[in-house]
């Protein structure tokens, strides 16, 4: 059960392509949502063989709006 003001991040996109995580991060936040890449480095130290994508999350309580955002701009 989640808390009132729990600020836990969530995958809303993983794609194998860095700078299409910078766009929809970017997209994102022009509506004022704040989004995190996970593992942006991590092909460097560890290699593409066990890569599997850079991942954007967001704050749990704003998902629901990150994923409309991005589906609506066909960004899925």
């Amino acid at each position: 059960m989640m808390e009132k003001g729990d600020n836990s991040l969530i995958i809303i996109l993983t794609a194998s392509l860095l700078h299409e995580i910078h766009i929809a991060k970017s997209l994102l936040a022009s509506y004022g949502i704040s989004s995190y890449i996970i593992d942006e480095n991590i092909d460097l130290v560890y290699g593409r063989s066990v890569f599997e994508g850079f991942k954007l999350k967001v704050n749990t309580s704003d998902k629901e709006k990150a994923i409309e955002i991005l589906e609506e701009l066909d960004f899925s």
